[in-house]
């Protein structure tokens, strides 16, 4: 095949299409459990979170909430994945071995947002969020208390006692939780998001109408169960608040994946090396939104 710019311009159009179909087509799962924001710098500043307003009945003058002393900001990162094509390949006519590649390309342009979402979880435990605690802590500063949405247990659900040992405390310590002021926050878990080695224990807890023992199950219908692969943690799992505007994560998108390509024929690469180069681009980054909205449970404690 006699390599020119049309023969270019077409492997261009082809692995483009393969891409977008790819894309389309492959799963992801962290809208369920984030929110985008969109960025238009290096980063985004969410110090704002620690003056979240609640209603009060005005009497006299405004009350205004405060931005606390808190810095807290996400730096957007960049990503690639990148296909070089052989310019003797496209001479031999041996381009469908790029195909499987640019659906590799495009699935896991798809899934970037997970893999910048999803881990953020088990190392809540250990990073900070905006109130300079770790996002699953047990004394966060509120008021002039301190609260938790950090536990320990186990996630069991054969009897209606293990249940209520486990998700029963996480649940009702996320139902406790009150503003600066005392008022309650109306905080109801909707979600309990698990590993795969936790479907079948969660499952009966948000699903089963009686325990093994044969208790009624009053957790049931309370919460939807989302299993994520990307927790390789087996005995963590969590409870999440996702039907809010903000959401426990935030996914902070600078520039959404895009193909681009390097044919010119000028080029270093094309010149010296003989390879065409076509790949995806992104910029962006995943960090903690509101720490109310989640409680994490480490499942190291029987």
């Amino acid at each position: 095949m006699l390599v020119n710019a049309g023969v270019i311009k077409n492997i261009f159009i082809n692995l483009l299409t393969t891409f977008n179909k790819a894309f389309e087509a492959a799963p992801a799962q962290w809208q369920m459990v984030a929110m985008k924001v969109p960025s238009t710098g290096k980063s985004n500043d969410y110090s704002w979170l620690s003056r979240f307003p609640k209603m009060r009945e005005w009497i006299g003058e405004k009350v205004f909430k405060r931005l606390e002393a808190f810095n807290f900001s996400i730096v957007n990162k960049s990503f690639e994945a990148t296909v070089e094509v052989h310019r003797d390949d496209i001479e031999d006519d041996q381009l469908g071995i790029y195909g499987p590649m640019a659906q590799e390309a495009g699935f896991s342009a798809k899934q970037w947002p997970d893999e910048l979402v999803f881990p953020l979880f088990s190392q809540g435990f250990v990073k900070q969020g905006f109130d300079g605690q770790y996002f699953f802590d047990t004394d966060h500063p509120v008021g002039d208390a301190v609260v938790s949405n950090r536990g320990t247990k186990k996630l069991k659900a054969g009897t209606l006692a293990e249940a209520m040992a486990s998700f029963g405390v996480g649940r009702l310590a996320m139902q406790k939780l009150q503003d600066d002021e005392g008022r309650p926050l109306n905080i109801m878990p909707d979600t309990l998001m698990v590993p795969p080695a936790l479907e079948a224990t969660a499952k009966v807890i948000a699903e089963a109408e009686k325990f093994d023992n044969g208790q009624p199950n009053p957790y049931r219908n309370t919460v939807k169960v989302v299993v994520v692969p990307w927790l390789t943690n087996d005995v963590e799992w969590y409870l999440l608040v996702t039907t809010r505007p903000i959401m426990p994560i935030i996914f902070q998108e600078r520039k959404a994946p895009v193909f681009v390509q390097q044919t010119n024929p000028e080029s270093d690469d094309v010149f010296n090396k003989a390879v065409f180069k076509y790949g995806t681009e992104s910029r962006g980054n995943a960090g903690y939104g509101l720490w109310q909205l989640a409680y994490g449970s480490t499942g190291t404690v029987e």
